[in-house]
């Protein structure tokens, strides 16, 4: 496919590894989580590594693509935006839905904080296939998707992973980001065939590549970010390699963050994993044509027929009635795991709550992180206190309003039970919730001043 630009080999340019980023040798590009940057005020790390001739890429993680809505004007321009600020030769995003709920289903929407599996269905697939070339058509440079690691599978689905990206590039043209990690993620908790996926898939869209850890336990694999990248995992990278030159391929890490030498030492793996790879693919190639000539009297190029054209797949537009029947399936799957309703019918009952507790122990990190005089104030209480609230109250407007809604939760429920923690956090509250409808900052108020009597007395 013409247009994508050698990348090389990267790593995702993180805040916490921003120095260390700097100093490791041989890295050709880096890619930042574009919601994380600001078009106007890029980090000094990027600015300086862009002066010195390194790629940046933007990666998305919220426009949502496979969502049953189409993508939102504003997110698109920020994309873009962040695209043009940073010289980038493409922009990335995933193949996930993230949101549901809304106009579409006369319901609340709501927010996942992750990013969850596309039903590989034929009306999912035209919906995924408008909604990109709406992102195409908006965007400044070619974009790029990614296939996701899930726990989870749709019943009733229509194709393989590998089906579902090749009709997807076909139909549109987009690239793809093929996250070797994701696909051996699946492997193990869906039983799908990483091996057979890239079979399939059109491996010659390929933009670039994903390496990333993970950790099983319990036979399921989690898909962190935040551990060593696995033997397994560098296997299908050396499959991928066998089967075509990725222009790019990048290490991802996005928490547990290790010293510069260990990062270093597995880019050198990955590496390494390439090199031998790529060796047996030519060794392979020069074994299978020395054979075919030796078979016949004609060369072997001569002895192929050549391929049939392939027509075009027509463009059938989603109706209206398509996008509904897609956001009532989206709906009911992320309600059963963010708000504790009935998980829907022909799903696995046990993976779905195995993902739902996952989803709210992402919630807890990601506040920590966000508002992290949380945990100070709250000490030992504060992970089993944010669970419980997560249990069935989903996440409204991103990870700051949630942790303010953490916070008010807690004192209208009188809690924290200690006066000082409990003054704290009526404080820390009121410098960053603002106004707030009459009924509930009411009540809040009452209970505040209630407690900061009770700590004069």
């Amino acid at each position: 496919m013409n247009g994508i630009p050698e990348l090389g080999i990267g790593i995702g340019w993180r805040p916490e590894i921003a120095d260390a980023v700097e100093e490791l040798s041989g890295i050709d590009w880096v890619e930042a989580v574009a919601e994380n940057l600001c078009a106007g005020h890029l980090p000094d790390s990027l600015v300086r590594l862009r002066e010195r001739g390194v790629t940046v890429v933007p990666h998305g993680v919220s426009l949502g693509l496979g969502g049953a809505d189409r993508p939102d004007a504003r997110r698109l321009a920020d994309l873009a935006e962040r695209a043009e600020a940073l010289g980038s030769p493409l922009v990335t995003e995933h193949i996930a839905f993230v949101r549901a709920g809304g106009p579409l289903t006369a319901s609340a929407t709501l927010e996942a904080g992750h990013l969850l599996p596309v039903p590989r269905t034929r009306d999912a697939l035209r919906v995924l296939c408008e909604n990109i070339r709406i992102a195409q058509d908006a965007l400044p440079v070619p974009l790029a998707v990614e296939n996701i690691a899930a726990l989870i599978s749709w019943p009733g689905e229509e194709m393989s992973e590998g089906q579902f990206l090749a009709e997807l590039v076909e139909r549109t043209g987009v690239r793809l980001l093929i996250d070797v990690a994701n696909l051996h993620t699946n492997h193990v908790n869906r039983g799908e065939d990483p091996a057979k996926a890239l079979d399939e898939l059109p491996v010659e869209a390929i933009a670039y590549v994903h390496v990333a850890g993970g950790v099983e336990r319990d036979g399921v694999w989690h898909d962190t970010h935040a551990h060593p990248v696995t033997r397994p995992v560098l296997d299908v990278l050396a499959e991928l390699r066998s089967r075509v030159a990725p222009p790019g391929v990048l290490l991802e890490r996005d928490d547990d963050f290790p010293p510069a030498s260990e990062l270093a030492g597995e880019l050198t793996v990955i590496r390494e994993t390439l090199t031998i790879a790529a060796g047996a693919s030519s060794a392979t190639a020069t074994a299978t044509a020395t054979a075919t000539a030796t078979a016949t009297d004609e060369p072997a190029a001569l002895s192929l027929a050549p391929e049939p054209s392939v027509p075009p797949v027509p463009h059938r537009p989603p109706t209206d009635a398509t996008r509904e029947r897609l956001a009532l399936r989206q709906a009911a799957l992320l309600s059963a795991l963010v708000a504790g309703t009935p998980v829907p019918e022909g799903f696995d009952t046990r993976r779905v709550r195995v993902q739902s507790r996952a989803l709210a122990a992402k919630r807890a990190d990601v506040i920590a992180k966000v508002a992290p005089e949380l945990p100070g104030i709250l000490g030992g209480g504060y992970r089993p206190a944010f669970l419980s609230y997560a249990a069935n109250r989903p996440m409204r407007a991103g990870y700051r309003r949630d942790a303010l809604d953490f916070a008010e939760h807690l004192l209208i429920d009188g809690r924290p039970e200690d006066p000082v923690a409990r003054r704290e956090l009526t404080f820390w509250w009121q410098e960053r919730a603002g106004s707030r409808p009459p009924r509930r900052a009411t009540r809040l108020v009452r209970r505040a001043r209630a407690a900061l009597i009770g700590i004069g007395r």
